[in-house]
C-alpha cells in the first residue's frame, strides 16, 4: 500500500465508538478532523496523548476541530479508558483492523527482538474536504495537540 501523505484523499471510515455510535468521516464534512492512531488503551505513551487532547479540547474544538481516537481496542476498553480520564472526544473501535490497515499504520514492530503486529502512532490531520492536510509521524505524546495546531497555524 502507498503511505498516505499530505493531498490524498483520506480514506473512509465507518467505525463504532465506545458506546457503540457509529461513526464516519463523512458526517465531519466541513470541519477539519484530527484522526489520531495509538497502540493500547490506558498504556504510558497513550495516556499522556489522550490526556493532552483532553486538556486542550475547548481550545480544538473552538477553532472547529473535531478530535478522533482510534486503536484496535474493543468499546469496552475505549469506555473505561474514557471514564478513567475523563475524555471529552470519542475513541473508535477498530478491532477488525480495517482502519489501521487503510492509515497504513498496522506494522511490524520489534520489542526485546521479538517482532509482532501492532499500531504505529500517527496523527492525520484532515481538512474540511476529507483531503489529509498532514500526518505527523513523530508524535510528541505529551504536547500531541500543541503539535496539530502548529501545523495549522490555528
Amino acid at each position: 500500500m502507498t503511505e498516505l501523505s499530505a493531498g490524498m484523499q483520506a480514506p473512509a471510515i465507518n467505525s463504532r465508538d465506545q458506546d457503540g455510535n457509529a461513526i464516519s468521516l463523512d458526517q465531519f464534512s466541513g470541519k477539519t478532523v484530527v484522526l489520531y492512531f495509538y497502540p493500547k488503551d490506558d498504556t504510558p505513551g497513550c495516556t499522556a496523548e489522550a490526556c493532552d487532547f483532553r486538556d486542550n479540547h475547548q481550545n480544538l474544538i473552538a477553532k472547529g476541530i473535531v478530535v478522533l481516537g482510534v486503536s484496535v481496542d474493543d468499546e469496552q476498553s475505549h469506555k473505561k479508558f474514557i471514564s478513567k480520564h475523563s475524555l471529552p472526544f470519542p475513541l473508535l473501535a477498530d478491532t477488525d483492523h480495517k482502519i489501521v490497515n487503510d492509515y497504513g499504520v498496522w506494522v511490524e514492530k520489534n520489542m526485546y527482538g521479538k517482532k509482532y503486529m501492532g499500531v504505529n502512532r500517527r496523527t492525520f490531520i484532515i481538512d474540511e474536504n476529507g483531503l489529509i492536510k498532514d500526518v505527523i509521524k513523530k508524535v510528541d505524546t505529551k504536547n500531541a495537540s500543541a503539535q496539530v495546531l502548529e501545523l495549522l497555524s490555528v
